[in-house]
């Protein structure tokens, strides 16, 4: 092994599993409250997709950006999707709720489960990728 090579940790299961239940419980609620909201099927329909979107791009945003950090060659204009995605997302999210006819204490829950929801997409997909990282046999 090289000297100069940093030792790659085994993440805790507890940060694994944090995640995870994060995510879940972000997206749970999202569409839970989506399931029982009083609008059009068009409106759930935006705002499902809105979210499928948005968990997609957060995680393609860390990919590419651990990719350039371990010098895994990313295009730029892949890297530029990725966080235009991730910003779109959660603009048409905020334009969304803020022309829609819901109360405050709705639009909250929206837009928290919302960012929970992409905050935790990013945490599981760094799990991921630490994992398989740490057990990819090392070349001595």
């Amino acid at each position: 092994m090289n000297q100069n090579q940093p030792v790659q940790q085994q993440t805790s299961f507890a940060f694994v599993a944090a995640s995870w239940v994060a995510l879940i419980a972000g997206v749970i609620a999202y569409n839970v409250g989506l399931w029982n909201a009083q609008m059009a099927l068009n409106e759930k329909g935006y705002y499902f997709t809105v979210l499928m979107y948005g968990l997609f791009s957060a995680v393609s945003v860390q990919k590419s950006v651990r990719d350039r950090l371990e010098g895994i060659p990313v295009t730029a204009i892949y890297y530029g999707l990725s966080w235009f995605s991730t910003l779109l997302a959660i603009l048409l999210l905020t334009v969304g709720l803020w022309n829609a006819t819901l109360t405050l204490s709705e639009k909250g829950f929206y837009g928290i489960s919302f960012l929970l929801s992409l905050f935790a997409a990013i945490a599981v997909q760094k799990n991921t990728r630490d994992t398989q990282k740490v057990d990819q046999p090392t070349n001595s």
